[in-house]
């Protein structure tokens, strides 16, 4: 009887794809990359190790919101303090710290366990054109190819 191959933590390859968020919907976004730092879209992908690969997200205060989400669309941190809760709208958040508004979103899509949040270290994501990471020669990924 054949067995399905695993993927070793040792025979995973990473590569780092490069990808802009220009006039792009946050949800269609997120789902790509949350895909990517999985290593679901590998033909090794193992549920249990992290066979994903690092996403540099650049001019992520370009990011489209559909509808009225800028308005009426609202995340909520609490302060653990009585009457700590603070609200802040999708634009709000796009208009301060662009990135979070990514960040929230990606890791949601990603197990909520110590394995999401080595995944989520993966993921580097920067308001404008520039990064930090031209040294590891990331590969530019057309998010409008893979939707």
């Amino acid at each position: 009887m054949r067995t399905t191959p695993l993927a070793k933590p040792s025979e995973v390859e990473r590569k780092w794809y490069l990808i802009d968020a220009t006039d792009v919907v946050l949800g269609r976004l997120s789902t790509v990359v949350a895909t990517i730092l999985r290593g679901k879209n590998k033909p090794i992908f193992t549920p249990n190790i992290d066979t994903g690969d690092h996403v540099i997200v650049i001019n992520a205060d370009k990011i489209k919101l559909t509808g009225k989400k800028a308005t009426k669309k609202f995340y909520y941190h609490h302060s653990n303090h009585p009457g700590g809760l603070k609200v802040k709208t999708a634009g709000q958040i796009r208009e301060n710290t662009p990135e979070k508004l990514i960040e929230i979103s990606v890791r949601g899509m990603l197990p909520k366990n110590s394995l999401g949040r080595q995944q989520f270290k993966k993921l580097h994501v920067y308001a404008g054109a520039e990064h930090n990471h031209m040294a590891q020669q990331p590969e530019v990924l057309d998010i409008n190819q893979l939707i």
